[in-house]
């Protein structure tokens, strides 16, 4: 084992406030775990922005590291099937939030945190995908369950330029879905479209914030990222018997609607929960991702950055500044 690491740490200063940066430990100090793991490559997703400024909610105890989403090599482990040198991945579970995650040289964990890279994705796809693709995959394989198919009807995509978003366009428009892109970034339009969506949609589109139970059946289904009165928008523009996957909540945490959406039309509201996603669909998703739902292209949805630079894009991602992902070259990128 290495005596020390490398890391993106997130402390408490004299004055009580918090700073974060590039900076070594001691290998010691990472938490107990089965799996020890070369980091290669992390990301950037939102939830990472807020523990770098040291949010209680997500780092819930200082000095910590973010980076909910890590890829990389098997250093040592105490349980099969993770021999040394296999290329695996972690994403979600509490790496970043309640434990040390993935902006560092090496993460520690339990073995059942781990799955091994799919055939068919690099590690730095992996990253491109990383919670954010996976949550997407999550909220993509609720809408078929739910039996909702490319011949149902156009599906919404809410925050359609975000890490969620954009990925969930390109997921469905391979899979051969109408899809209807929600954003508030007129200028990327055409970028929308390269990923496949039929129709881009500003969100005064799509937003009714008037006190109606129900609205005119739009939407065959919807991949709401954004949550509050968007969400509230997709459940009573819904046609019959269709599905709203929910996974996000920049848009606001409450949300005001009557049974009837459920009652009169059979609508269904499928919560999205990646972090604790049981293991067993944890990896069958990551095939498909790997696979048949693989977006084309993924180096076009992607920024690549060094993890000493990685503050800025901190900065911009809160700003909503960042549209597709930012991956995080940690270690040596191979």
């Amino acid at each position: 084992m290495p005596e020390s690491i490398r890391c993106f740490l997130v402390e408490r200063t004299e004055k009580e406030r918090t700073s974060g940066s590039v900076t070594t430990r001691p290998f010691a100090e990472l938490p107990d775990g089965d799996v020890v793991i070369r980091v290669a490559w992390s990301s950037l997703n939102y939830k990472d922005a807020l523990a770098a400024l040291g949010h209680p909610g997500v780092a819930r105890k200082l000095p910590h590291v973010p980076g909910i989403d890590a890829a990389g090599y098997v250093v040592h482990s105490d349980a099969d099937p993770f021999v040394p040198g296999r290329p695996v991945l972690v994403t979600g579970y509490e790496l970043g939030a309640g434990r040390w995650g993935g902006w560092s040289s090496h993460i520690r964990v339990p073995a059942d945190w781990v799955v091994p890279l799919p055939d068919g994705l690099t590690l730095r796809e992996s990253m491109v995908l990383g919670t954010a693709g996976f949550t997407a995959a999550m909220s993509v394989a609720a809408l078929a369950a739910h039996g909702i198919s490319p011949d149902s009807g156009p599906i919404a995509v809410t925050g359609a330029t975000g890490g969620v978003g954009c990925l969930a366009v390109s997921m469905l428009s391979r899979l051969g879905y109408h899809v209807a892109a929600v954003t508030g970034k007129a200028d990327r339009k055409a970028w929308l479209a390269d990923l496949g969506a039929r129709e881009i949609l500003a969100r005064s589109d799509v937003l009714d914030t008037t006190p109606r139970a129900l609205l005119s059946a739009r939407w065959a289904g919807a991949v709401d990222t954004v949550g509050g009165p968007v969400l509230a928008t997709l459940v009573r523009s819904t046609k019959v018997d269709g599905c709203v996957a929910a996974c996000g909540l920049v848009g606001g945490a409450d949300l005001a609607l009557t049974v009837y959406p459920f009652l009169l039309r059979g609508v269904h509201l499928a919560g999205i929960d990646s972090a604790l996603c049981p293991y067993a669909k944890r990896r069958a998703l990551w095939r498909h991702l790997a696979g048949d739902w693989k977006p084309r292209d993924l180096d076009r949805l992607a920024t690549d950055v060094v993890l000493d630079d990685v503050g800025p894009r901190i900065d911009a991602i809160l700003a909503g500044r960042i549209a597709g992902r930012t991956v995080i070259r940690v270690g040596d990128g191979s």
